[in-house]
C-alpha cells in the first residue's frame, strides 16, 4: 500500500493508520482520486510500461510506406512426398498414379527421370506392366528449370522424380523446389541397392519430407512379402541398370540365402577360371 501511495501524490494524504471508523471514509477518497485522475491512472505508460501496439512491428506483415500501406505477397510453400522399396514394387506406377490424379484435379504436372535410365527410351517413364508417362530425360536436377522453361517452371505446380537414387542433387533440388519454390515434389527410388545399403542420397531427402511410403513386392521363390533386391550375376558395381534379367525381389530368408549362393557360385567360377587358364598354359606349344 505505501508503494502504491508514494507512486500517486493525490493518494499521499490518505491516513497509512487504518481504522474500522475509517475505512468507509478511506474508500470513499479512493474513488473520489481515481475518477479525478482518470489520465494518470488510465494511460498504458503511467507504470512506464510499453502499450502492446508499439510491438506491432514486431509481428506485422504489412509494409509501411509513407502515405501507402501495402501487404506482403504470401508465400505458398510446397510438399515432399517419397515412395521406396526394392525392384519390382511397384514405385514408379504408384508414382504415375499421383501424377494423374494431381493432373486430374487440375494442377500442371512434369516428371523427371534419369538419363541413365534407357531400358524404355528417354522420352516417357515407364512401369514393368506397361504403363507410360512423358518425361524429361536428365543428368542433374538442377538444369530443369531452365530446360522445362522459366516461366514455365514458375506455373508448374507438381514434380514427380522416377529413379531418384541416380541424382546426385536430389537433396538441394527438393529443398528448392518445395520450400521456396512452392511445388509439389514426388519422389521415387531404391532406398538400398543389392548389398542393401543406401543408394545414392535417396535417404537424404527422408527429413525433408511431408511422407514417406515404404513398398514391398512378392518374393519370387516363396511369394512371401519382398523387401530386397537380389542381383542374379556376379557384377558389383553400385549402378547396373537391368530389369529382371538382372534382378529379384526377395524376403530376408531367400536374400541371405541367395547371397551365400551366390559367393559359393564366384568361388566355383573364379576356381574353374583358374583351372581354365592353367591348363590353357599347359596345352600351349612352347615357342620354338
Amino acid at each position: 500500500m505505501k508503494s502504491f501511495l508514494f507512486l500517486s501524490p493525490s493518494l499521499s494524504s490518505i491516513p497509512c493508520h487504518l481504522t474500522k471508523t475509517s475505512l468507509s471514509s478511506l474508500s470513499f477518497q479512493i474513488l473520489q482520486t481515481l475518477s479525478s485522475k482518470p489520465s494518470s491512472l488510465r494511460n498504458p505508460n503511467f507504470f512506464r510500461l510499453r502499450p502492446f501496439s508499439s510491438f506491432n512491428s514486431l509481428i506485422s506483415t504489412s509494409v509501411e510506406d509513407p502515405g501507402l500501406r501495402t501487404e506482403k505477397p504470401r508465400i505458398s510453400y510446397g510438399e515432399i512426398h517419397v515412395i521406396v522399396g526394392p525392384m519390382f514394387a511397384g514405385k514408379t506406377t504408384a508414382l504415375l498414379r499421383r501424377i494423374k490424379t494431381e493432373s486430374n484435379n487440375g494442377r500442371s504436372v512434369a516428371i523427371i527421370k534419369s538419363n541413365k535410365d534407357t531400358r524404355y527410351g528417354l522420352e516417357y517413364t515407364v512401369t514393368h506392366d506397361g504403363a507410360k508417362f512423358p518425361c524429361w530425360a536428365l543428368s542433374e536436377l538442377s538444369s530443369f528449370r531452365q530446360k522445362f522453361g522459366v516461366d514455365a517452371y514458375d506455373k508448374l505446380d507438381v514434380i514427380g522424380i522416377d529413379e531418384a537414387q541416380f541424382f546426385g542433387d536430389l537433396y538441394d533440388f527438393c529443398c528448392k523446389a518445395a520450400d521456396h519454390d512452392g511445388k509439389t515434389v514426388i519422389v521415387a527410388g531404391l532406398d538400398g541397392d543389392y548389398l542393401r545399403r543406401r543408394f545414392g542420397s535417396l535417404l537424404d531427402i527422408i527429413p525433408l519430407a511431408d511422407s514417406v511410403t515404404k513398398l514391398t513386392a512378392r518374393c519370387e521363390l516363396c511369394g512371401k512379402r519382398a523387401f530386397f533386391t537380389l542381383r542374379k550375376t556376379k557384377d558389383t558395381q553400385t549402378e547396373l541398370i537391368g530389369g529382371a534379367d538382372v534382378y529379384m525381389p526377395v524376403c530376408r530368408q531367400h536374400y541371405v540365402n541367395g547371397q551365400v549362393v551366390i559367393e559359393a557360385t564366384k568361388i566355383v567360377l573364379e576356381s574353374q577360371e583358374i583351372q581354365c587358364d592353367s591348363y590353357l598354359k599347359e596345352a600351349s606349344p612352347l615357342p620354338s
